[in-house]
C-alpha cells in the first residue's frame, strides 16, 4: 500500500470512502508481491495495481461492489489456468486479493499510520481477511516495535479478542523487524494450532540501507540504481574533496569519514540489519581491507561486495586473513563484485552490482530466464506447495 498511501490519504482526509483492493498471497507466476494495492476512489478513478493489468477490471468491479455494501471480500483469481485467463491472468499465477472500504470510520488508526510512514517509524498492519465469524473479516491491529507507544507497547485497535491481539502482536513484531509482509494462519481465537483465521500483516519498515565506500563515479552510478532499488543510500568516503553532496545527488547522505570507522560506528549503533547491503568500490587496500574486516564480521548484512580485478581480488584476500577474517566470513564476500553482464561503463557496473543484489535476496542465478524451466518468481517457489491446500478454502 505504500505505493498508494498518499492519494488514499487524500480521500481519507476529506471523509470519503475509497475502495482497497490489496494482493494478500501469492503462488505460481504472480505478477504483483504481497502489499501491492489497488485504490478505487469516490469519482471511480482507478489508482495503482494488483497485477500489472491482468486482473484490475474484476478488482475495479469488486471494489465498486464493496463499497456499497460495506462487507470486505477475500477473492482468489488464477485458480486454475482456465480461470486465469477469463479474467485476464494469462501468466498462470494465483492471487489473493482482499478487498475492503477504507475510510475514517473503518479504519480511524490510518493517519498515525501514515504518519509513521512518512516519519521512516516502522509500522505494521494486521487484517483479519478470513474467518468463520463474518464480524472479525476487516478488523485491524496496528502494531509498532514494544515501547513505541508508551510503556507497555500497547499496540492500537482489535482483531477480535486479547488472544488473538496478543498473538498476532508478537507475530507482526517479528515480521516488522525482518522487513517482511506476510498472511499468517492462527485458530479462530489466535490459536497457534489451529486453523480458521488467516491475518494479512503488512509491514512497513524504513527503507534498508545501502553503505557505498568509495567517493568515485562508479559510486555515483550504484547510489542512483540503490535508490531507485528502494535503498537508503549513504555514500561514506574518508577525502573530502570526494564526497560532496554535488558529485552525489541520488544518495541519501555523503559522509566524510574513514570507511571503517564509520561503519563500525553504525553497526555499534544498531542502525544495519539484515537487508543492509554494503558495497566496497575503492580498490585501494588501505581503504578496502579496514572496512571488509567490519562488514565481513558484522552479525547482520544482506550482501557485501567489493570492486575490483582478480589480481586486487586474490590481494585482498590474502590481507583480509592475515587480519584473521575466517574462511566462513569470506564466504559471505561477493567479489570481484557483480555478475557478469559484460558491463563497461559506470551505469552498466551498477546494474550488474544490483543484479547480483537482486538474485541474492530471492535465490536467483542469474542466467537468462529463457534457459530456465519452471516459475519465474523465486519468492512463488516455496509457497507452491501451499496452493492447492489453499484452493478449497477461499
Amino acid at each position: 500500500m505504500r505505493d498508494v498511501l498518499d492519494q488514499l490519504m487524500g480521500w481519507w482526509r476529506a471523509g470519503e470512502t475509497v475502495g482497497v483492493g490489496t494482493v494478500v498471497a501469492t503462488f505460481r507466476s504472480a505478477p504483483r508481491p504481497a502489499g501491492a494495492s489497488m485504490l478505487v476512489g469516490p469519482g471511480g478513478e482507478a489508482v495503482g495495481s494488483v497485477s500489472g493489468g491482468c486482473v484490475e477490471g474484476a478488482v475495479y468491479e469488486l471494489s465498486e461492489s464493496v463499497v456499497g455494501d460495506g462487507t470486505p471480500v477475500l477473492q482468489r483469481y488464477g485458480v486454475s489456468d482456465d480461470d486465469a485467463f477469463a479474467v485476464g491472468l494469462t501468466c498462470g499465477g494465483i492471487l489473493d486479493v482482499f478487498v475492503e472500504p477504507v475510510s475514517q470510520t473503518t479504519f480511524p488508526e490510518l493517519g498515525a499510520v501514515a504518519d509513521d510512514v512518512e516519519a521512516g517509524r516502522p509500522v505494521a498492519v494486521a487484517t483479519v481477511i478470513e474467518h468463520p465469524d463474518p464480524a472479525w473479516l476487516g478488523r485491524r491491529l496496528v502494531v509498532r516495535p514494544e515501547g513505541a507507544e508508551g510503556a507497555d507497547g500497547a499496540p492500537t485497535g482489535s482483531l477480535g479478542s486479547p488472544r488473538a491481539d496478543a498473538a498476532v502482536t508478537d507475530d507482526a513484531r517479528g515480521l516488522l523487524a525482518a522487513g517482511r509482509t506476510e498472511t499468517l494462519g492462527y485458530g479462530p481465537d489466535g490459536e497457534r494450532r489451529g486453523e480458521g483465521m488467516r491475518v494479512f500483516v503488512s509491514a512497513f519498515a524504513p527503507r534498508p540501507r545501502m553503505l557505498v565506500f568509495g567517493a568515485i563515479d562508479f559510486a555515483a552510478a550504484v547510489a542512483h540504481v540503490g535508490t531507485f532499488l528502494g535503498y537508503r543510500v549513504t555514500v561514506c568516503d574518508a577525502r573530502p574533496v570526494f564526497a560532496t553532496n554535488t558529485r552525489f545527488p541520488a544518495a541519501d547522505e555523503v559522509v566524510v569519514e574513514w570507511p571503517h570507522k564509520y561503519l563500525a560506528a553504525e553497526v555499534e549503533a544498531g542502525r544495519t540489519d539484515g537487508r543492509t547491503v554494503v558495497c566496497v568500490l575503492t580498490h585501494d587496500p588501505k581503504f578496502d581491507v579496514p572496512v571488509l574486516e567490519v562488514a565481513l564480521r558484522m552479525p547482520e548484512v544482506a550482501y557485501v561486495g567489493a570492486m575490483g580485478s582478480r589480481r586486487t581480488h586474490d590481494d585482498r584476500l590474502e590481507r583480509l586473513r592475515e587480519a584473521g577474517v575466517t574462511d566462513a566470513e569470506l564466504a559471505r564476500f561477493s567479489s570481484p563484485i557483480g555478475l557478469d553482464l559484460g558491463a563497461r561503463t559506470p551505469e552498466e557496473t551498477a546494474v550488474s552490482i544490483a543484479a547480483e543484489i537482486v538474485a541474492l535476496q530471492w535465490g536467483g542465478g542469474g542466467e537468462r530466464l529463457q534457459h530456465r524451466d519452471g516459475p519465474i518468481h523465486h519468492h512463488a517457489e516455496a509457497a507452491l506447495a501451499d496452493a492447492d491446500a489453499e484452493d478449497s478454502r477461499v
